[in-house]
């Protein structure tokens, strides 16, 4: 509290919050592991946070695009979420329980069951696992190992589902490898050099030859383990028809399919489950993060004839978390009763939009992609030689035409799906920008630019599925370092972003789903100003920006800090709103869907005003003062 209480105090102790977060981070330098990843590129002091706003120990404020990696479905603090929770631990309620019954767990299946994909639901068990989806994984994978008498299991380059040994093996990082890695489509670094549909296509030939050939040293697996959208190997949507194809390569074989939502659940992708996209259900599904609303929470779901377990098979100390189950209960109904997941859709498109016109603007951002409010921009060097491998990645000189040499070195690539229209040639694929890439010729240039030549096809996001036969695809080189001075000119500019990617060259946006219209436009505003302040501080990297009709002024720093005030309200607004639903007594597993509209409006006024101003030095100070006055006045 004491740390609370002095951000919001006077100015003396204003200026006493900046020591205390200076030393916070120095000790958490001294005493923490070297393991630590966020608080390297992120070095705050989180005091307070609501909805998408958080409060540093020093007085700056930020938009949160990290959302704890994604388990933020409704932001920090949410009001359904603390009643949920407020409501257990006033009950009095056991907290720890193991895996008996409970109504709270009895609450939390009814509503993650309702939400299921249809086939799935109506024959389904759930396992709850240790906290965390990398055990779900391994739960996973034991309990097909255990179905089928098998022990392979088939993943995909660029994969990420987790931190334990097993988990690891299946990842795309994996060294000691015992798991057979498949090629994974996408357009940008298409290991086969065309992207689109055919890239997809050869993809899926790919895997039917390495499970049909037996010579191919890959014995029947016991199961198949992906990603809809694979996150921290760069935001890459897999194409609907290609998930189709593997549903069906894996049911044809008797190979049980495990799609891994820990990150794609719960409305990101703007469907409830990113594999409703393309109409698969899975035989197994992984989720944690969001269904936890906000806490430690990890379970797998799976078809009742695959329950092959022996008692205490897979266990876990605190597989029977009751906070957590009530926290995810409320999330999971809030998102379902409120259609978050169809505002995520909606509001993700409009966003990779205005991201394919800052593309249009900036050579060094390579691609656009994403899927609902899981977006990626992938940095590349933008005056660097385009990567050629050798003889890698000839395009077909025809539709029928067999690839020759395909590479598998892979790259911070990715699938640009979604968009406005329809993108030629890219079969179920929308269209997204696509810069800093050239063909064979080296005349010839797909969103880039080349020396005396005048860029093409950027604004139409080109690709390789749509590149004139006989053209080689070649994006240029990932940039990594453009991408962390990226992520840090956000953060100077009040925004928190993750970088992802094969190379942590990919700027990702994972915004709550409660995320307003206003707040979306100054997250754009403000990473557009951070690539213009990057790109003008590298020789090289920037062009003249070409004015786009319609195409309005981004506010600079002196006009985005004249919201301070407002921002003040705002956060009184939100304490009021978060006062107002504690008071109420009703139970938080029966709120009518007139209660939640409620707290959708409340939530939506806060959130069209709490616009933030994260600056630096005097300008926080300065900020902070501002604040506090208009605290006191109200």
């Amino acid at each position: 509290m004491a740390v609370t209480e002095s951000v919001r105090g006077d100015t003396s102790e204003s200026a006493g919050a900046g020591a205390v977060h200076e030393g916070i981070l120095r000790r958490q330098s001294a005493r923490e592991s070297a393991a630590r990843t966020y608080a390297r590129a992120l070095p705050i002091v989180p005091v307070r946070a609501r909805g998408m706003t958080i409060e540093g120990a020093d007085g700056s404020r930020y938009l949160d695009c990290l959302s704890g990696a994604g388990t933020l479905a409704l932001g920090h603090n949410h009001p359904v979420v603390l009643e949920a929770i407020r409501k257990v631990l006033d009950s009095g309620a056991p907290l720890h329980v193991l895996d008996l019954a409970t109504p709270v767990k009895d609450a939390f299946i009814t509503e993650l069951f309702r939400t299921l994909p249809s086939g799935l639901a109506d024959n389904a068990r759930v396992q709850f696992c240790g906290p965390a989806g990398t055990d779900a994984v391994e739960a996973a994978f034991k309990l097909v190992r255990a179905a089928t008498g098998r022990t392979g299991i088939l993943a995909f380059s660029g994969a990420y589902h987790g931190m334990t040994a097993g988990a690891l093996e299946a990842s795309g990082g994996a060294f000691d490898v015992r798991v057979a890695r498949l090629p994974y489509p996408q357009d940008y670094r298409c290991p086969f050099g065309v992207g689109g549909g055919r890239g997809a296509e050869l993809a899926s030939r790919w895997t039917e030859s390495v499970l049909d050939d037996p010579k191919s040293g890959v014995r029947q697996p016991a199961g198949m383990i992906l990603e809809p959208v694979q996150g921290e190997g760069g935001v890459i949507p897999a194409p609907d028809e290609w998930m189709r194809r593997m549903r069906q390569i894996t049911a044809d074989r008797s190979i049980p399919l495990i799609a891994d939502e820990v990150q794609t659940g719960v409305g990101r992708t703007g469907s409830f489950w990113a594999v409703e996209h393309s109409g698969v259900t899975p035989d197994v599904m992984v989720l944690s993060k969001a269904i936890g609303g906000s806490l430690p929470l990890a379970v797998i779901v799976y078809r009742d004839d695959l329950d092959a377990w022996q008692p205490g098979a897979h266990a876990g100390t605190f597989r029977g978390n009751q906070l957590a189950m009530a926290a995810g209960m409320a999330t999971l109904a809030y998102v379902r009763e409120n259609r978050l997941a169809e505002r995520a859709a909606d509001l993700g498109n409009r966003m990779l939009n205005q991201l394919r016109g800052l593309a249009a603007e900036f050579d060094c951002i390579g691609d656009v992609r994403g899927r609902g409010l899981m977006i990626g921009v992938e940095v590349v060097e933008a005056e660097a030689e385009p990567e050629r491998d050798g003889e890698r990645s000839r395009t077909l000189a025809s539709e029928g035409e067999v690839l020759a040499a395909p590479d598998w070195h892979g790259g911070a690539g990715d699938q640009a799906v979604l968009g406005a229209a329809a993108r030629p040639g890219v079969a179920g694929g929308t269209g997204g920008a696509a810069g800093g890439l050239v063909a064979r010729d080296s005349a010839r240039t797909w969103g880039g630019s080349s020396t005396g030549v005048t860029p093409v096809g950027r604004a139409a996001g080109i690709g390789p599925g749509s590149m004139p036969s006989g053209q080689d695809w070649h994006p240029r080189p990932a940039a990594p370092e453009l991408a962390a001075a990226i992520q840090r000119e956000c953060l100077r500019r009040g925004l928190i972003v993750e970088l992802g990617g094969r190379h942590s060259s990919v700027v990702r946006l994972l915004p709550p789903l409660t995320i307003s219209d206003e707040q979306a436009t100054a997250v754009l505003d403000r990473l557009a100003d951070a690539v213009d302040a990057v790109s003008r501080g590298h020789a090289g990297h920037h062009r003249p920006q070409r004015t786009q009709p319609g195409r309005r002024r981004r506010p600079d720093r002196a006009e985005r800090a004249d919201d301070t005030a407002r921002l003040a309200r705002a956060d009184r607004d939100c304490d009021a709103d978060r006062a107002t639903g504690a008071a109420r007594e009703h139970d938080a597993d029966h709120v009518t869907g007139a209660d939640r509209g409620g707290d959708t409006d409340r939530e939506e006024h806060a959130d069209r005003t709490c616009r933030t101003d994260g600056t630096d030095g005097n300008d926080r100070a300065n900020r902070a003062d501002r604040a506090d006055r208009a605290d006191q006045a109200g």
